[in-house]
């Protein structure tokens, strides 16, 4: 493809990060040497593990005071081409490197290697807010913002009205940002960062704030953007608008591109492979799993989750209706008065949750111990495919764990008598599949078209 096609060209992008070891920035380049000098052998060894880690001894770390585990290579050997115009979605978990990515391509930060050529001047929607001043008004900083983005006065001055319309905010644009809600703060500085006019626009999750509202509306403002012919790369978990906004996707995984190529396959890919992940045998042993660091767990924790069938089998597969048991498995470290739980089916890619079934309160003191607690689900309403399942515990009115993607559910398909096979085809929408039971077809139907057809739930 000619330079003249292209907008980005990657070539073998690689970007890695040290764990765990403080840099020692220097002034000069004086007081570096000055560094090196001073253990000659050690740094030589250093440097020379950081800058050949494929060819590195894992076994030397003792001696050279590195070791495989000191280094995360973010991005590895990353190539890809986007031409003038496309939409390129870019998906993966998180720590895939997506975000890497893109601060690579708008130079915020530098590769370990390789090289992008940008064919176009560039702007980027990656960590929106980014120049807000506290002190400063909505107004001032509109332009503020703006001139952080890249826009220059006059595009500010020509497009202050309709930025201003966008966020909503009209009453308080004259207010100081220290007394806004987070909410407004996000919807001001998502409108100043959406009415760029680059060539071509990086985005990075940035739909993921505001209310859901806002967020149709900054989907709405995205695809107006597509629509304009403009070269973007998109990032996000929201694998629907990834399928909306996007001809083309790229999957990465540990820094490394899984797959790419047109978007409705890759996701497919992509969404079988997170199923993978979720256990699918109906035990998992959930104690060494990292929590979030607003998760409490000074009174308790859940160590583990089981799926039992109506025959009370562990089981990760069920039929259409079939009767579900889910078994949590707790810890209390302290004496608590009341506890409850709460446990979440939601689509294998995280994206959505599909319902959560919550426990009563518990109004029981219970010790430090180890405690079990069920919830049936009979029947399960649960279209045939896979699904996650997520768990939750509160003690004392306070949350003290939530982890999600504990098991995994596999649904298959179950015809009751009066069934039709067309059931089985994808026409047929929805994750749910309720207790049904169409009443026949009588005449006069335009007189009592109330009473005629009667469908039962």
């Amino acid at each position: 493809m000619s330079s003249n096609e292209l907008a980005i060209k990657a070539e073998n992008i690689s970007k890695y990060y040290r764990i765990g070891i403080k840099e020692q920035v220097h002034d000069s380049i004086g007081g570096a040497i000055f560094d090196f000098m001073k253990s000659p052998m050690k740094n030589y060894r250093k440097y020379r593990s950081l800058y050949n880690f494929d060819d590195m001894n894992p076994n030397a770390g003792s001696k050279s005071g590195y070791n495989s585990f000191d280094i995360i290579w973010a991005l590895k050997d990353v190539s890809f081409e986007v031409k003038k115009g496309e939409v390129l979605g870019i998906i993966g978990r998180n720590g895939a490197g997506k975000s890497t990515l893109l601060k690579i391509l708008c130079k915020i930060t530098h590769p370990a290697g390789g090289l992008a050529e940008i064919h176009g001047r560039i702007s980027s929607l990656l960590e929106v807010g980014t120049g807000f001043h506290q002190e400063l008004t909505g107004r001032e900083n509109v332009y503020l913002n703006g001139t952080v983005l890249g826009m220059t006065k006059k595009e500010v001055d020509r497009k202050f009205d309709e930025i201003v319309d966008f966020s909503g905010i009209e009453r308080f644009i004259d207010t100081p940002v220290k007394r806004y809600s987070s909410g407004m703060k996000v919807r001001l500085a998502f409108s100043v960062a959406a009415h760029l006019e680059p060539e071509i626009l990086l985005v990075d999750e940035v739909l993921a704030v505001g209310d859901l509202a806002f967020q149709k509306k900054c989907l709405g403002k995205l695809g107006d953007v597509v629509k304009e012919g403009r070269t973007i790369l998109f990032v996000s978990h929201n694998m629907n608008a990834i399928s909306n906004l996007t001809q083309n996707c790229l999957w990465l995984e540990e820094g490394r591109i899984i797959a790419e190529g047109k978007t409705d396959r890759v996701i497919k890919e992509y969404v079988t492979s997170l199923s993978n992940f979720i256990p699918n045998e109906g035990w998992n042993d959930i104690t060494g799993i990292k929590r979030h660091s607003s998760i409490s767990l000074d009174k308790g924790r859940i160590d583990w989750v089981q799926v039992l069938d109506e025959r009370n089998k562990q089981s990760g597969t069920f039929l259409e209706g079939e009767p579900i048991t889910v078994v949590i498995g707790f810890r209390l470290t302290k004496q608590v008065q009341t506890l409850q739980f709460g446990c979440s089916v939601d689509t294998v890619d995280g994206t959505t949750k599909l319902f959560t079934v919550p426990s009563k309160e518990f109004f029981e003191t219970k010790n430090p111990g180890n405690y079990e607690v069920r919830v049936y689900m009979e029947p399960n309403h649960l279209r045939h495919g896979d699904y996650s399942l997520g768990v939750k515990m509160f003690a004392d009115g306070q949350r003290q764990d939530t982890i999600g993607g504990v098991a995994r559910l596999n649904i298959q398909p179950y015809l009751s008598a009066h069934d039709n096979p067309a059931y089985l085809h994808k026409w047929v929408a929805g994750y749910m599949r309720f207790n049904y039971e169409w009443g026949s077809i009588q005449g006069n139907a335009t007189n009592q078209l109330h009473s005629s057809i009667s469908v039962k739930m």
